[in-house]
């Protein structure tokens, strides 16, 4: 059985914050803000995977609310997530993100985030794919005010454990 997942994250770009993609930092004069490290890779890559397994949202399992996840490094987050959807007997398929960013480009780092994002997945660099989109100067992202980040994930599961 294969189900796919889509996932979607917003932050805005502020001064004095790391900017971190993908668990990768990324040297900026300004990073994203959120409850978390704000890392919008992580996080739509996360609601990815939790909506192909139908476990919910990254809402309801690290809610902002909650001074836990307070800073917190979303690579652990991914983590607890890939280890979740693997108890419950999903493997990935593929992992396919978008970063939207008039700035930084990204093109200099995508190999890295790439790499970052296989090995938080545990699976081969094949499986995962990173494209980066600029906001044409339209809207948030394209003020650079913001970054947005798509992710669309595969998930199957052998038929004995339907």
């Amino acid at each position: 059985m294969a189900r796919v997942g889509l996932g979607h994250d917003t932050h805005r770009l502020v001064e004095g914050r790391p900017l971190i993609l993908g668990g990768v930092r990324i040297e900026h004069p300004r990073g994203l803000l959120g409850h978390s490290d704000a890392d919008v890779v992580c996080h739509a890559v996360v609601d990815a995977l939790l909506g192909a397994a139908g476990l919910g949202d990254i809402g309801e399992l690290y809610p902002d609310t909650d001074p836990r996840w307070q800073g917190a490094d979303s690579t652990t987050l991914l983590a607890d997530v890939v280890e979740r959807i693997r108890r419950h007997n999903w493997s990935i398929v593929n992992c396919d993100v978008i970063i939207h960013t008039q700035e930084p480009k990204l093109t200099p780092h995508k190999a890295a985030i790439r790499a970052s994002l296989a090995r938080l997945l545990g699976v081969d660099l094949e499986v995962v794919n990173v494209k980066a989109k600029t906001g044409e100067q339209v809207g948030p992202v394209g003020r650079a005010e913001a970054i947005v980040c798509q992710a669309v994930v595969l998930l199957d599961r052998p038929a004995q454990t339907r």
